[in-house]
């Protein structure tokens, strides 16, 4: 018992770099399964790209898809034809166009309770090795998760940030620099910069050939209907990582509630790191995150050169909370904006687009950006790890949303929304495919749940109780004077007849007997007793 709580106040106290060579020798020791992301690996050599086929085999059955073992397919790919929005006036530019197409016109589709890219993962909220556990997960409140809790989210971060994905790269080159798939152009990421480099790559300017010809009105997750979808199975995916990479399947994003807060109460060295104090900028060296370096962050630059992002490290990880013009935005969202922004009805309006007028989603998308330039100036980037628990709380509230009005998925955008933002368009650059409209549901039938929102669910039951609770007061109430009455009576009567004598148990018995209202049959018992038997007629 010494040396397990002498372990434990050891693991506590670890000093940063500690930190990093235990992160480092996990990494080693873990083996990595199939997961979800983009770009497999199988699927990102030449002979994949000019088949333009993503259906590897399961390793399980060593069939395409797991087909043997009825996990899934290989089929064609289906995009809508349905129109997109006047935002995007171009056709056969980009490769996010009508995705998958570009790249792959086959991939896998599983069938069931099975998913991933070769079907070897169980869908979300689902476990087990046939996949047939339900099970739901809760997202807890950063700020109430335990000491150890702490610990064990921070390391899981760094963990991922410092190991290579075995089942992902990412691509540094267009189709056509690829020279239509020939050429393959990418390059390893860690298992978390994966995920920095998709935030990236769908919401990129699209790239019209030559330095500096962009077209920026177009992305395929922000400033549209699917912007809550995306994002939700952004953080689902993420989720899913960690837990494989750990082995952790009760792993869940903690969420940061950030509504009249009055700075970033999550920037401590404990949680995501605190200011250094040499340069307000930078994270202090006593946070593990001070270390990390960034990927592509300069968009503006790579627009410039008309040149994707090509994953190379650019720099530390910086942050400015506090340090806002606050002539542009004076304070975070409050709880009354929050709940206006709740109480707007429609999804969507007009064009679909920033300039759609009391829409739920651009509401809640303009106070999304409200809260990262308070807290950063562009804490859009993926690259810091207040992104997962800020977009945890956003989706939080898009399930208050959706529990309140119930919308049903023909509710949700059919067409003419800006290209990418359709309810039958596939998320860029998801593989496997995944719809818009599949997450346009509650967060229940994807196996997880809010620990706000578990409280809020027990508010109906209240509310009756509210009505029913003076009733019960007052019957409490009269049943103690009644008790008390009753009570003073005895002690009266015993103290009028001092002299008498309270009969026994047996006489208070016969004393309060009622007549028998059933008829009684006599038995004969010879080797029972002289008194006789009687039994009720049933």
């Amino acid at each position: 018992n010494v040396c397990v709580l002498t372990g434990l106040i050891w693991f506590i106290t670890l000093k940063r770099s500690t930190m990093r060579f235990i992160t480092w020798v996990i990494s080693l020791m873990l083996r990595l399964r199939p997961s979800q992301g983009q770009f497999p690996r199988l699927c990102a050599t030449r002979e994949a790209l000019l088949r333009k086929e993503c259906c590897p085999p399961w390793d399980g059955d060593g069939s395409a898809c797991g087909a043997s073992s009825g996990r899934g397919f290989c089929r064609d790919v289906e995009v809508s034809d349905l129109p997109d929005g006047p935002q995007y006036p171009f056709s056969g530019l980009d490769d996010r166009e009508r995705w998958p197409l570009v790249f792959y016109n086959r991939t896998c589709e599983c069938v069931g309770n099975f998913m991933g890219f070769n079907c070897a993962d169980c869908k979300f909220g689902y476990f087990g090795l046939n996949c047939n556990e339900r099970r739901e997960s809760v997202r807890r409140n950063i700020l109430h998760l335990s000491r150890a809790q702490k610990i064990r989210l921070v390391s899981y971060l760094n963990l991922a940030k410092h190991t290579v994905s075995q089942d992902y790269v990412v691509a540094t080159g267009t189709y056509r620099e690829m020279q239509n798939g020939s050429n393959p152009m990418f390059a390893d990421a860690s298992v978390y910069d994966v995920f920095v480099w998709i935030h990236y790559y769908v919401s990129r300017n699209a790239l019209l050939g030559g330095p500096g010809n962009v077209w920026t009105d177009v992305d395929f997750a922000h400033w549209a209907p699917a912007f809550l979808p995306w994002h939700r199975l952004y953080l689902l995916h993420w989720e899913h990582e960690i837990r494989k990479l750990t082995g952790d399947m009760s792993f869940t994003i903690p969420y940061w509630d950030w509504r009249d807060a009055r700075g970033c109460d999550v920037c401590t060295d404990e949680l995501m790191g605190d200011r250094s104090p040499q340069d307000p900028s930078l994270l202090s060296p006593g946070s593990v995150f001070s270390s990390w370096k960034v990927l592509c962050s300069q968009a503006e630059d790579y627009n410039n050169r008309g040149v994707l992002c090509d994953a190379r490290e650019e720099g530390p990880l910086r942050r400015n909370p506090g340090n806002h013009n606050r002539n542009v935005v004076e304070r975070l969202p409050t709880t009354a904006e929050v709940e206006f922004t709740l109480g707007l009805t429609n999804y969507d309006t007009g064009a679909m687009d920033r300039t759609a007028n009391m829409s739920f989603r651009n509401t809640l998308e303009g106070q999304m950006k409200l809260t990262t330039k308070t807290l950063a100036g562009c804490l859009c980037s993926a690259n810091d790890p207040i992104f997962l628990l800020h977009h945890a709380f956003v989706d939080c509230i898009y399930e208050q949303w959706l529990r309140r009005y119930r919308p049903t998925p023909s509710q949700y955008p059919e067409s003419n929304a800006p290209i990418g933002h359709n309810s039958e368009y596939h998320m860029v650059p998801f593989l496997p495919l995944q719809r818009n409209r599949d997450y346009f549901i509650s967060s229940k039938d994807l196996g997880y749940e809010y620990s706000n929102l578990l409280a809020e669910s027990m508010r109906p039951i209240l509310d009756e109780m509210q009505d029913v609770w003076p009733w019960l007061l007052l019957a409490a109430l009269c049943g103690g004077i009644l008790a008390m009455a009753t009570a003073a009576v005895i002690v009266t009567v015993k103290r009028r007849n001092r002299g008498f004598t309270w009969p026994h148990m047996r006489g208070w018995r016969n004393l309060f007997t009622l007549p028998e209202t059933q008829p009684l049959i006599f038995t004969h018992n010879s080797e029972e007793s002289k008194h006789p038997n009687y039994q009720t007629a049933m």
